[in-house]
């Protein structure tokens, strides 16, 4: 009597091509790997300040680095946002991952939302980067905030103070304040002999003492500067 051969099911995944004979061909079928998961945040920020714009918010994730220290000197990046609102030299350093940037700057009382969409957040860190516009060298916003923590639906706000880079005198005189009250000069690459970031000590203006300001008191503020609002949507 004829021993019989039976065809078995090695396991789910394999493919027989037979059942017979030695030179059968076992074929390993190759798994869809799963889609990667979409991490999206928004980030809404509102100009708390009375009178003074705000210039196109910047944000950036990124691991490493930091876009400003106090006490020590800003980068050329930092100097040029910090003295004529253009944010495109940060949002292009080596240690940013994903950046965006609004279109139009930000006025007293109005708010920006931003979304930054990624597949992970770990280790991610965020900061935003603005000028006050009718400044020398003013500019405000987050350094390397962490969020690798965040959960779907959470949200951290945050209130930002006023900073000075350091590369310009605080003058506040025609041809130097490149906003809406002079349309003066923006970036210049000579720097004052402070050259170091601090926290801003402040508008002064013609009506209190220094008289060739062409800012007054509408153009003061005070601390906080921006409301800070992060959220994860997904």
């Amino acid at each position: 009597m004829k021993a019989l051969k039976l065809c078995v099911p090695v396991f789910a995944g394999l493919l027989l091509a037979g059942c017979g004979g030695d030179d059968n061909d076992v074929m390993l079928e190759t798994p869809t790997p799963p889609a990667a998961e979409e991490i999206m945040l928004k980030v809404t920020a509102v100009n708390l300040t009375n009178g003074q714009p705000l210039s196109p918010i910047g944000i950036a994730l990124h691991k490493e680095g930091q876009f400003w220290q106090i006490g020590e000197a800003a980068s050329a990046e930092l100097e040029t946002l910090a003295e004529g609102g253009d944010n495109s030299g940060l949002l292009g350093l080596d240690v940013v991952m994903m950046s965006s940037s609004a279109a139009a700057p930000l006025a007293p009382g109005a708010s920006q939302e931003l979304m930054l969409t990624t597949e992970s957040l770990e280790d991610y860190k965020l900061s935003v980067i603005t000028m006050m516009v009718n400044t020398n060298d003013g500019f405000t916003g987050l350094n390397a905030m962490d969020v690798s923590n965040l959960a779907e639906g959470d949200s951290i706000s945050m209130r930002t103070h006023a900073y000075d880079a350091g590369t310009e005198e605080n003058t506040e005189a025609q041809g130097t304040i490149p906003g809406p009250a002079d349309g003066g000069e923006g970036f210049n690459s000579a720097r004052e002999d402070m050259d170091k970031v601090a926290m801003h000590p402040g508008v002064v203006g013609n009506e209190d003492g220094l008289s060739s300001s062409v800012l007054d008191s509408t153009h003061k503020f005070d601390n906080p500067l921006m409301m800070v609002t992060i959220t994860r949507m997904k």
